[in-house]
């Protein structure tokens, strides 16, 4: 049997093609893909400026997907029955499962780790159908539509972020960056009554949501802020949290830049600032999936539009949909078809 699924051939060009349809092995399910995003990290896949290709770690052609929700169809050996008919969502993050790092709870940076439709040995879910182990696999709650399941994996990434940040309610936190993770964590901190504020360019999105202290650097008040969150790709803003947060508290980096960043680490000592790395959202996604299903923080405003396979390589070369609204996140249903 054939499916169809997006597959990068080399920088800067994608296609759908037509693949054999997964079959289910030992310990592994197949979900039929309702939806799933498309994110910085399968743009620099697409135009070949991810880092992994470069060190090996990726390689075409390379089948994308890592941000996606569906129904699992088929069980294979070992696998509870139950899962059958469930809809989920996956941890990128695959790992051994064995080894100290993953036996300590630290399984997302298990040397042995594959991610899922990032990194070779793992198809990804832009597709019809994907494969997937059961061991990594997360149940949505009931009520939970695909549309917001797939924004559970950035939206695990922003929760961690919020978190690490470890601020209590009423203290105020400056978020760098307002895609679809400085949004979503934006979000996430307000339903903690945290006092949000936003650092951006195109700020008319975010006030519509309700985030009306959001400014553009020059703008930007002198106000103490007990933590800041990197959300950005901009090589000069992990600099420049250092320097705006207040003495003793955190920054949290979960944006990474095209190119090295700076960071004064006199600045770091002498002011007693806890820095803090985000790398996926293992530990977030079944909090964030709860989160979403008791209403405390609703994703669906930032889906600009739903797109088709067909449609997927003019968005990854930066085309927007001429129906797509004003959020951030671009989402894809395998079932569409052009035309």
């Amino acid at each position: 049997m054939i499916m169809r699924a997006l597959v990068f051939t080399e920088p800067g060009r994608a296609e759908v093609q037509r693949v054999p349809v997964p079959v289910a092995a030992e310990g592994q399910v197949v979900v039929d893909v309702e939806r799933a995003g498309v994110c910085g990290t399968d743009v620099e896949l697409f135009t070949g400026e991810m880092s992994y290709l470069s060190s090996g770690r990726s390689s075409y052609p390379l089948r994308p997907g890592h941000e996606w929700a569906g129904v699992v169809t088929a069980a294979g050996p070992g696998v509870d029955p139950s899962w059958l008919g469930r809809r989920v969502t996956g941890d990128t993050m695959i790992a051994c499962g064995s080894c100290r790092r993953c036996r300590s709870g630290r399984h997302h940076v298990c040397a042995a780790m594959r991610e899922i439709g990032i990194a070779d040995g793992l198809p990804g879910a832009l597709a019809e159908k994907v494969a997937f182990p059961a061991r990594f696999l997360h149940a949505l709650p009931d009520g939970l539509d695909a549309t917001a399941g797939a924004l559970v994996e950035p939206g695990g990434n922003a929760e961690r972020a919020v978190t690490a940040a470890g601020l209590a309610p009423g203290e105020r936190l400056l978020i760098l960056g307002t895609g679809t993770i400085g949004l979503l964590a934006a979000m996430i901190a307000r339903s903690r009554g945290i006092e949000v504020h936003l650092l951006g360019q195109q700020l008319g999105f975010a006030r519509s949501l309700g985030f009306e202290q959001a400014w553009t650097l020059p703008e930007l008040p002198e106000l103490e802020w007990d933590a800041v969150v990197d959300a950005s790709n901009a090589p000069q803003l992990p600099g420049l949290a250092v320097r705006l947060v207040e003495p003793g508290r955190r920054v949290v980096y979960i944006g990474l830049a095209g190119t090295p960043s700076t960071v004064d680490t006199r600045e770091l000592v002498l002011k007693d600032v806890t820095a803090v790395g985000i790398l996926g959202a293992s530990a977030g996604l079944s909090s964030i999936a709860a989160t979403y299903a008791e209403g405390l923080v609703r994703p669906e405003p930032l889906v600009a539009a739903v797109v088709g396979l067909d449609d997927v390589a003019r968005v990854l070369a930066g085309h927007r949909p001429g129906n797509a609204g004003d959020g951030p996140k671009i989402l894809v249903d395998p079932s569409l078809r052009a035309g």
